[in-house]
């Protein structure tokens, strides 16, 4: 089904003409320098910052600048094109959803229910972290008041006790999530001087363990409820986040207690892509987690063509370093079936709460609607690497 996307620019300049000024941004680099204007320093320096000296973080921009599109001329476009897709049976308008973010309520009081809102009014894909600062079921129903049958993923971070993980996918499953994605590389978290630099790290304050301290099994075993000793259950969760012993056979365990489709985020070998497929994973998500991991890593669309290829028919996201319809363009033309948009709408939600994310959605699948457009195409599904030149 087509989607004006780009008329949202028509409706920008016809409320100019009656006197009506925009109130946000839309450039993404101006909503950024906005939003952290908007924040407290240790929101901007937990949202912008990275692992070490941010260099796999400028990598994954710089990555998109050695692509260009290579735009073609007279070929017939319709005025409203059609990008919607299905992947792992969940529709949404245009291959991209909304990456998960955790401890959102440190940059808007509305935290994760907001984006729910504002991601199902236009019928984008939330992938809600388990780090998120309101429990799944919260940001399920939040999505549900908005439009009912909004499509939702849950990401799940693996914790020390098996038992927890497949009640936190139980709880996905019974709360209408679509898919599981299991985040992989953040079984610890990576050296991140700017949280460093402020001492700063919000699960200590119990701020995006609310999954865990609504959870029975992670309830059981504690001398007092969260509520009368949080303290201890922080400590608790501690204990419990970081899982290095983690390896491939456990995904077997974790396929056994959900019938959702099961994606595995943060691969960037293509070795791991194949150890992936052969293990019953339904997606992988092309991903250095933004860079907030490994310092000095390959940039993430760097890695995305070998992805792409080891995967065969096994689809693949695509994450870090999205910011523009120009970016998602590339990663599309590259073989990804689907982009996450991560520290963008973040930046909306800062501003505005959830009309910022709605916002920040809009100019993002407008921008997108409108570079595969004037490149040539009919929609983004027509997309490919002979789309695209690579320069040095």
């Amino acid at each position: 089904m087509s989607t004006p996307f780009a008329g949202f620019q028509n409706e920008v300049y016809l409320n100019g003409l009656f006197g009506q000024q925009p109130e946000l941004p839309f450039g993404w680099r101006e909503t950024e320098a906005a939003a952290h204007q908007a924040m407290t320093a240790e929101a901007v320096g937990y949202v912008a910052g990275a692992a070490g000296a941010e260099d796999t973080m400028r990598a994954n921009r710089e990555a998109f600048d050695r692509w260009r599109l290579v735009p073609r001329m007279l070929r017939g476009i319709p005025a409203e094109r059609d990008h919607s897709t299905t992947i792992l049976g969940t529709a949404m308008p245009a291959p991209v959803m909304l990456a998960p973010v955790g401890v959102l309520s440190i940059v808007h009081e509305g935290a994760e229910p907001a984006v729910a809102r504002a991601a199902a009014r236009l019928g984008v894909p939330m992938i809600a972290s388990t780090a998120a600062s309101h429990t799944m079921e919260e940001i399920a129903a939040a999505g549900e008041d908005a439009a009912a049958g909004s499509p939702r993923w849950y990401q799940l971070y693996w914790p020390a006790d098996r038992e927890l993980a497949a009640s936190f996918v139980r709880r996905a499953g019974a709360a209408g999530y679509g898919a599981v994605v299991v985040t992989l590389d953040t079984w610890q978290l990576g050296w991140r001087p700017r949280d460093l630099a402020t001492a700063y790290l919000p699960f200590l304050q119990s701020i995006g363990i609310a999954n865990y301290l609504s959870d029975p099994v992670f309830r059981t075993g504690l001398d007092k409820t969260p509520e009368d000793d949080p303290g201890a259950a922080v400590l608790k969760f501690v204990g419990l986040f970081n899982n290095p012993a983690l390896g491939w056979d456990d995904i077997a365990f974790l396929r056994d207690h959900t019938r959702l489709p099961l994606v595995l985020k943060g691969i960037q070998h293509p070795d791991d892509v194949r150890r992936a497929a052969d293990i019953g994973a339904d997606a992988v998500v092309c991903s250095n987690h933004g860079g907030r991991q490994v310092d000095g890593a390959v940039a993430s669309l760097d890695a995305l063509p070998g992805v792409v290829e080891a995967a065969g028919a096994l689809p693949v996201l695509f994450d870090s370093g999205i910011r523009s319809g120009a970016d998602a363009c590339k990663a599309l033309a590259l073989g990804a079936a689907a982009v996450l948009l991560g520290r963008p709408y973040v930046h909306g939600l800062a501003l505005a709460g959830e009309e910022g994310v709605h916002h920040v959605l809009r100019c993002f699948l407008a921008d997108l609607d409108l570079q595969s457009g004037l490149a040539g195409h009919r929609s983004v599904h027509e997309l490919t690497r002979e789309s695209l030149t690579r320069t040095e």
